[in-house]
């Protein structure tokens, strides 16, 4: 059955890189015309800004197989409560982890009856599984991902330089980005942290910057040596930005993104035994994390996405606060426009922030005629939203499975007051309003 039409306006609408006044006309799940006046039949959003929906390249939905901690049900409908329209799924977490042809395709069944918003896929790279890359690319993953430390889960080991350079001819070849956890053990640590377990200046001492320098270093020399893309994920050391600036001089196929909790938290300010904060790397300083925002000021670091990565409260360690033995990673999949806005709006204006959430997202996942714009023949993703709006985000309004994120209690800017997906009204008036009307976006 198809959309009916539907036409919205607003003052301030981002189209051709700029927010003008517009009439979008919306019409079978795409946009079908734009006009630059108010028509006399449109919806009146007033100066509420209409812009493509938020793409967030860096999820654990963590289905099928660890329901318990997600799902695609809970993070896609908190997805669209924060402007989200279409999410990339990590392949660890899951069981199976997503590292097979048949992974991948049970992955896809799990969605079912499921998808409030849009959902492209990442495959996998483990040692031994070189053989299993070409035909999950084939079959429409977006990207691989890797790590150069354990992932938190057995089923999902690191790799070596070795793996690496065997998968690199075939991504090249397809295309298709290597994304990497940019941490690699080279030199022991002596922190202390095994005797300071609920201490988080310890827990940061633990994960160096080092780790992350080597690591982004060793990509960059990878990545040219086989003319492959490489995507580094959550960027938090601000001493890796030299070298990611220094490699895409030398024109090398090397992208990076960070995390708002990277930019919006500091760990000046993270109290010890509290272990919704950790994730991996760790938050950093103050210091070093305005230098990350300059980062995204400047183009340096290309989008930013959530890293949503939840887990109930016992795997989290809430209770005894030992960071040492708690999971690693923040829930905050609802408030990645919000979060994001709040910590970059005093240094940069919505022209420079909004790509950072939209076309450059899109670019990166190779959806860039599709989505990340608003233009005609484009997917009727859209989100509305007031930057001036300031919310102090409660439990109750929470989505995603667990109810626990250290987002909870802040103020942040930005309410979203509308999601459309595909061109129906998925999210509006703090609730859910149509469900299951995400799509799959495959790369076939």
């Amino acid at each position: 059955m198809k959309n009916s039409s539907r036409k919205i306006y607003s003052k301030n609408c981002w189209i051709d890189h700029s927010l003008q006044p517009a009439t979008i006309t919306l019409a079978d799940g795409m946009i079908a015309a734009i006009d630059f006046s108010k028509l006399d039949d449109a919806e009146d959003m007033g100066d509420i800004i209409i812009m493509p929906g938020v793409i967030d390249a860096h999820v654990h939905v963590n289905e099928p197989g660890r329901t318990e901690w997600e799902g695609f049900d809970t993070a896609t409908k908190a997805a669209a409560a924060g402007g989200t329209t279409t999410l990339v799924d990590m392949p660890l977490n899951a069981s199976p982890v997503n590292v097979s042809l048949q992974a991948l395709q049970k992955k896809l069944h799990s969605t079912d009856g499921k998808m409030h918003i849009n959902c492209a896929f990442y495959g996998g790279l483990i040692p031994g599984n070189v053989s299993e890359i070409e035909g999950m690319i084939k079959a429409g993953i977006v990207g691989v991902k890797c790590f150069l430390v354990h992932s938190g889960i057995d089923d999902f080991p690191n790799v070596t330089q070795k793996d690496i350079e065997e998968a690199m001819p075939i991504l090249a070849k397809y295309n298709i980005p290597l994304l990497v956890h940019a941490e690699i053990m080279n030199e022991a640590v002596s922190s202390d942290f095994e005797n300071h377990p609920q201490s988080y200046r310890h827990y940061l001492a633990s994960r160096p910057k080092k780790w992350e320098n080597d690591a982004v270093e060793m990509m960059a020399a990878l990545s040219a040596k086989y003319n492959c893309a490489v995507h580094i994920v959550h960027v938090s050391s601000a001493e890796a930005l030299d070298i990611i600036e220094r490699a895409k001089a030398q024109k090398t196929l090397m992208t990076a993104e960070t995390c708002p909790q990277y930019i919006f938290f500091h760990a000046e300010e993270i109290p010890d035994g509290n272990c919704l904060y950790k994730c991996a790397p760790p938050i950093r300083e103050k210091e070093n994390n305005e230098l990350l925002k300059q980062a995204l000021k400047t183009g340096l670091l290309d989008f930013i996405s959530t890293d949503h990565s939840p887990a109930p409260s016992n795997i989290k360690k809430l209770d005894s606060g030992n960071l040492m033995k708690a999971w690693g990673g923040i829930a905050g999949i609802q408030f990645l426009l919000s979060a994001s806005w709040t910590a970059l709006k005093d240094i940069m204006p919505l022209e420079t922030f909004i790509p950072l959430l939209t076309a450059h997202p899109a670019q990166f996942i190779h959806a860039q005629n599709k989505k990340g714009t608003i233009a005609v023949g484009f997917d009727a993703d859209l989100v509305c939203w007031n930057p001036h709006e300031k919310f102090i985000v409660k439990e109750e309004s929470i989505l995603f499975r667990h109810k626990i994120s250290p987002y909870i209690g802040t103020t942040l800017f930005g309410a979203v007051h509308e999601t459309i997906v595909n061109g129906h009204i998925v999210f509006s008036n703090q609730e859910i309003k149509q469900s299951n009307k995400g799509k799959w976006l495959l790369q076939v």
